[in-house]
């Protein structure tokens, strides 16, 4: 009961700075703010470290595959180093060097062609990779705005009253829920790509 809560305001003075119909209206919106922030705040927080062990997952698989974008080398060496050895062998036999056989196309500088597939599966990966950053960033930033929408302004109650719908409107005007609403989409999103991916780089195992 407001009436017994605030003292009652003086004649002509029931819109001053002081006056109760600000400390109501300060005490509604904040059980307004503390019913629909919170729970943001906690979807929020598990989303921001699903994002996190899943990037990190993402970067694991992506050290791997990016090793068969380039020339490997070790494969390289071993391939002339069996071929020198049947070299040799077809001369320790009396082989002429007509007879023997051509030189492999496998060299140090040789051009380097990775294949359809691998291309492909780093390009999934690195875009699920990417996203998933970008709600991470994205969640960081909301839990910022939340935390200054919900901190109680200070001055008097009609400043703090003015304050609170100021940072209202503001909330409604940047579409904050419809972007905290979005976040898991593009985490589904990310998830998706990344199986895809996967699905692509066992096949060609």
């Amino acid at each position: 009961d407001y009436e017994q809560k605030y003292p009652a305001d003086e004649e002509f003075k029931e819109m001053a700075p002081a006056a109760r119909v600000w400390m109501v209206y300060n005490d509604e919106a904040m059980k307004y703010v503390i019913e629909s922030v919170e729970d943001w705040r906690d979807g929020l927080d598990m989303l921001l470290v699903f994002a996190a062990i899943f990037s990190a997952v993402v970067t694991t698989f992506l050290v791997q595959t990016c090793q068969d974008l380039r020339v490997d080398y070790g494969e390289v060496t071993a391939m002339l180093v069996l071929e020198l050895i049947k070299l040799e062998f077809e001369l320790a036999k009396g082989a002429s060097p007509k007879d023997l056989s051509p030189p492999s196309s496998m060299t140090a500088v040789s051009s380097f062609h990775p294949k359809r597939s691998d291309l492909l599966v780093n390009e999934l990966w690195f875009a699920s990779l990417g996203l998933s950053l970008t709600t991470a960033l994205i969640t960081v930033l909301t839990k910022q705005w939340i935390h200054q929408y919900m901190a109680i302004p200070s001055g008097s109650p009609r400043h703090r009253a003015r304050t609170r719908q100021f940072r209202n409107d503001s909330f409604q005007k940047w579409h904050v829920p419809l972007i905290i609403g979005l976040l898991p989409v593009l985490m589904h999103l990310a998830l998706g790509i990344f199986f895809v991916g996967l699905v692509i780089y066992l096949h060609g195992l």
